[in-house]
C-alpha cells in the first residue's frame, strides 16, 4: 500500500488507470462473493483518495463512486455499510477542482431507501438506517456549497431526503426506550437513528438560503399530511420547532407563510387536522419573534380570521361545501369549537410577537371585521343569519381580547383611536350579554396598565384600601386629553350597560373593575367628580326603577354603588366624604344588608322584594356629597348637577329598545362642559366669486393700512410736542380706567381648605377656580 501510494503521488496521471483497475477487481470480487478482497480494494481506494489531491483526481473519483454504487446495490448489509463509510470519508474531502459532470442522483435515492430499511433483525435494521442517514449527510455536505454540481435543493432530491429524515425522527425504536438513562447509556447506545436524523435535518436547514426554504419545507408538510401526523400534533410541533431553530432567523416568515398557505389548502379538512396546523403555527410564531414575522403581518391575521369564519359556517351548516349542501364527512361541533379556540390562541401568540404600533393596527383590523348593526357591513337576516352574526361577533371579540391582554401602551390616545373606540363601544350596547362582557373585558385590559385588574376581581366594601397595594402613577397629560375627548362617551356606555336586565354577576364585577381602573389610571379632579355623578345616577336607576329591573339587578346596582364610593372616598382622602360613605354603609349593614356586595355577589344572594319602601338613610345623597367635596375645593356646581346621558344616533341604530323617552335633554351646564355637544358653525360655501372678492378686498385693505401708517409717522414727525403729549395722555387715562374696572370685577378666589387628592393623583394640590371659568369683560378677551 505504501509503494502504491508513493507511485500514485509521484505519477498522478496514472491515478485514473489505478482506479479503473481497482474498480474492475472489486466488481468481479463482489459478484464472486470474495468479500475479503472487496474490503482490501475499498481500503486501498480510501487511502489513495485521502492521500492524492492532485488536479487529475476527478477521473479517479469516477471509478471510486462506481465502486461505492456497486457496494450499495448489494443485498448484503455489511457491504452497504462499507460503501457508505467510504462515501462519507470522500464527502469530507475538499477537492481542488470542481466537477461538471458528476451525478449524485443514484446516491440520494439509495441512501433514502436505506433510511427506510425494514430488515428483520433490529440491530442490522438500525445500522442500515444510520448508514443511510450518514450517506445523505455526506451528499448534502458534498453538494450544498458547490454551485457547479447537482443542485441538492431541487424538489426531486428534497422529496426523498426530507421524508427519509422525518421517517427516522418519527420512529423511535423500542430498544431505545429500554436503555436505563442517558447518563448510564454507553457511547454506542447513545447514537440512534433518531438523534442522527435530527442532527442531519438541522444541518440541512441551517445551510438553506432564502430561495431554498420553500423546497425544504414543502416535503415536511406533505409528509405530515400523508401520515396523518397533524392530529396528535406532538410530532408536527416537534418538527417545526427543529425547523424554526435551525433556519436562519431572517427566513422565519417564509416558514410561517407556507404554514398559512397549507392551512388555506386544508380548509375542508377535518377540524382536528386544521387545529393541528394552527397549533404548529402558534409555536412557530413565538420562535419567529426573535427574527422577523415578515412584511405581510395583516395577511397572517386575515388568513386566521377567514379560517375562523369558515369554521363558524361549517359548525352551523354541518357541511364543508355550503353551496352543495351535501357533505361526505360528518362535522363534529365540539371539534370545530376546539379549532376556533386554537385559532384565537394563535392570534394572541402572533400579536404578542409584534411591536406596539403593529398590535394597534391588528386590533383595528379585527374590530373592522366585527359585524355591527350600526355599521355598513351586511348583517344577515333570518334565524341562521343571526346565529352566524352572533358567533362571528363573539369569536372576533375573543380574538381581540387575546391581543389586548398582551398589549402595553402608555398613551391611551394611540392605543384607542376614535374609530376603533366608537365601533367597540357600539358593540357594548348589544342585547347579547356575552358580547357586552367581552367589550368590558377588552376595555379593562386597555385601561389597566399597572396590573391592578385582579385586585378588583371581587366586589367588596373594604375598610382600608392600603391592603390592596395598588400601583398608581400620576395622571399624564395624554390621559387627561383622552378623557376630555372620550370621557363622556365612556360614562354614557357604562350607564347604559347598568340598565340591562340580562346582566349577571360577571357584568357587575367588570363594571366595578372598569370604574375603579378609570379612577386610578385616567382620573384627574374633574374625572373623579364625573365618576361620582355617574355612580349616583346608577343608584337612581335602581331607586326609581323605570326600566322594571328585577330585584337582583336593583340590589346589584345598589351594591356596586356602595363598593365604588367606598373606595373612591378613600382615594380622595377627604375625611368628611369618607365619613358620609361609611355612615351609609353602616346603616345598610344594620337595616338593609341586601344592598351591600357581601350579600348580593355570592352564590346564593340574599335579596329583598321591598326595595321601594327603603328609608332615606340607606342612600348616598348627591347634595350631601356635593357639600362635603365642595368644601374641599372640588367643583360643587358640577357635583350637584345630576348626571344625564346624551341621546345619540347610536341609540336609534342599535337594536335595543328606544331610550329616547327616558332621557331628557341635557341641562345647559352639562352641554357647556361636554366636548361632544359642541355645535360646529356651518361651513361657508366657497365659490370662484368669493375667492376673487377675498383677493380684491385684501389688496384694498393693504392700501388703506399703508396710508394710515404713513399719516401716523408724518404726524409724529411734524406735529408740535404738546399736541402729541395730550393725545398719548388721553389714551393712557382711558386704559387705566379700563384696568381699574377689571381689577374690581376679578376677585381673587380664597385659598382652598385642606381637601387634597394624594393617594391616587400624585402631589397634594390646592383647588382654586380655574382660569377658563372666570368671567372677563370683552375687552380682555383676545
Amino acid at each position: 500500500m505504501e509503494k502504491l501510494t508513493f507511485y500514485a503521488l509521484s505519477a498522478p496521471e496514472k491515478l485514473d488507470r489505478i482506479g479503473a483497475y481497482l474498480s474492475e477487481r472489486l466488481i468481479r470480487d463482489v459478484s464472486r462473493h470474495r468479500y475479503g478482497y472487496v474490503c482490501i480494494a475499498m481500503e486501498a481506494l480510501d487511502q489513495l483518495l485521502m492521500a492524492c489531491h492532485c488536479q487529475s483526481i476527478n477521473l479517479f473519483v469516477e471509478s471510486f463512486l462506481k465502486m461505492v454504487a456497486k457496494l450499495l446495490e448489494s443485498e448484503k448489509p455489511n457491504l452497504q455499510i462499507l460503501g457508505t463509510n467510504s462515501f462519507v470519508k470522500f464527502a469530507n474531502i475538499e477537492e481542488d477542482t470542481p466537477s461538471y459532470h458528476r451525478s449524485y442522483d443514484f446516491f440520494v435515492s439509495r441512501f433514502s431507501e436505506m433510511c427506510h430499511s425494514s430488515h428483520d433483525d433490529l440491530d442490522i435494521r438500525t445500522k442500515i438506517r444510520m448508514s443511510g442517514i450518514k450517506g445523505l449527510q455526506g451528499v448534502v455536505r458534498k453538494t450544498v456549497n458547490d454551485e457547479l454540481q447537482a443542485n441538492i435543493w431541487d424538489p426531486q432530491h428534497m422529496d426523498k431526503i426530507v421524508p427519509s429524515l422525518l421517517f427516522n425522527l418519527q420512529h423511535v425504536e423500542e430498544a431505545e426506550s429500554r436503555s436505563p438513562s442517558p447518563l448510564q447509556a454507553t457511547e454506542k447506545e447513545k447514537e440512534s437513528p433518531t438523534e442522527l436524523a435530527e442532527r442531519c435535518l438541522r444541518e440541512l436547514l441551517g445551510r438553506a438560503a432564502y430561495g431554498n426554504i420553500k423546497n425544504a419545507i414543502k416535503p415536511v408538510l406533505i409528509h405530515l399530511d400523508n401520515h396523518s401526523l397533524w392530529e396528535p400534533k406532538i410530532f408536527a410541533t416537534c418538527c417545526f420547532r427543529i425547523i424554526m431553530y435551525s433556519i436562519q432567523p431572517q427566513h422565519s416568515h417564509l416558514v410561517i407563510q407556507q404554514l398559512l398557505g397549507h392551512l388555506d389548502a386544508n380548509s375542508k379538512s377535518a377540524a382536528t387536522v386544521r387545529a393541528g396546523i394552527v397549533e404548529v403555527l402558534s409555536e412557530a410564531a413565538v420562535i419567529a419573534a426573535s427574527g422577523s414575522v415578515g412584511p405581510t403581518v395583516l395577511e397572517v391575521f386575515n388568513t386566521l380570521l377567514r379560517q375562523l369564519r369558515l369554521s363558524i359556517d361549517y359548525a352551523l351548516t354541518g357541511s364543508y361545501d355550503c353551496a352543495a349542501g351535501v357533505s361526505t364527512k360528518i362535522i363534529k361541533e365540539h371539534e370545530e369549537r376546539m379549532f376556533q379556540e386554537a385559532v384565537i390562541k394563535t392570534i394572541g401568540s402572533f400579536a404578542s410577537t409584534l411591536p406596539t404600533y403593529q398590535q394597534s393596527e391588528v386590533m383595528v383590523f379585527i374590530m373592522n371585521k366585527v359585524p355591527l348593526p350600526s355599521s355598513q357591513q351586511s348583517i344577515e337576516a333570518g334565524k341562521a343569519g343571526e346565529n352566524r352574526n352572533r358567533l362571528t361577533q363573539i369569536m372576533l371579540l375573543k380574538s381581540l381580547l387575546q391581543v389586548s391582554v398582551g398589549f402595553q401602551c402608555s398613551n391611551m390616545l394611540t392605543a384607542l383611536p376614535s374609530a376603533f373606540l366608537d365601533r367597540l363601544l357600539s358593540a357594548a350596547l348589544m342585547e347579547d350579554a356575552e358580547i357586552r362582557l367581552f367589550v368590558l373585558e377588552i376595555l379593562i385590559s386597555f385601561i389597566d396598565r399597572h396590573g391592578n385588574r385582579q385586585k378588583f376581581s371581587t366586589i367588596s366594601t373594604i375598610s382600608d384600601i392600603s391592603v390592596l397595594k395598588l400601583k398608581v402613577d400620576k395622571c399624564s397629560r395624554q390621559d387627561t386629553v383622552f378623557m376630555k375627548k372620550h370621557g363622556q362617551q365612556l360614562y354614557r356606555h357604562i350607564y347604559l350597560i347598568c340598565k340591562e336586565e340580562s346582566n349577571v354577576q360577571a357584568h357587575y364585577e367588570a363594571l366595578y373593575s372598569m370604574l375603579m381602573l378609570i379612577s386610578i389610571e385616567l382620573a384627574n379632579e374633574e374625572v373623579v367628580v364625573d365618576l361620582i355623578r355617574l355612580v349616583l345616577a346608577v343608584q337612581e336607576i335602581a331607586q326609581i326603577n323605570e326600566d322594571n329591573l328585577t330585584a337582583y339587578n336593583r340590589c346589584a346596582l345598589f351594591a356596586l354603588t356602595a363598593a365604588y364610593l367606598n373606595l373612591i372616598s378613600q382615594l380622595t382622602t377627604v375625611p368628611t366624604f369618607c365619613q358620609h360613605i361609611h355612615e351609609v354603609i353602616q346603616m345598610r349593614q344594620k337595616e338593609a344588608p341586601y344592598l351591600l356586595p357581601e350579600d348580593v355577589f355570592v352564590e346564593r344572594p340574599r335579596l329583598s322584594k321591598s326595595l321601594d319602601r327603603l328609608g332615606p338613610e340607606v342612600f348616598f345623597w348627591q347634595s350631601k356629597i356635593s357639600e362635603v367635596l365642595g368644601g374641599s375645593g372640588y367643583n360643587a356646581d358640577r357635583l350637584s348637577t345630576p348626571y344625564i346621558p346624551q341621546l345619540t344616533d347610536e341609540d336609534r341604530l342599535s337594536k335595543r329598545k328606544s331610550i329616547g323617552e327616558t332621557i331628557s335633554l341635557q341641562v345647559e351646564v352639562e352641554s357647556r362642559n361636554s366636548p361632544e355637544r359642541e355645535q360646529r358653525a356651518p361651513a361657508e360655501e366657497i365659490t370662484y366669486e368669493t375667492l376673487k372678492k377675498a383677493i380684491v378686498d385684501s389688496v384694498a385693505m393693504e392700501e388703506q393700512e399703508r396710508e394710515r401708517r404713513r399719516q401716523v409717522v408724518e404726524k409724529f414727525q411734524k406735529a408740535p410736542f404738546e399736541e402729541i403729549a395730550a393725545h398719548c395722555g388721553a389714551r393712557a387715562t382711558l386704559l387705566q380706567s379700563k384696568l381699574n374696572q377689571i381689577f374690581e370685577i376679578t376677585i381673587r378666589p380664597p385659598p382652598s381648605p385642606s381637601g387634597t387628592i394624594t393617594a391616587a393623583y400624585g402631589q397634594p394640590q390646592n383647588h382654586s377656580i380655574p382660569v377658563y371659568e372666570m368671567k372677563f369683560p370683552d375687552l380682555c378677551v383676545y
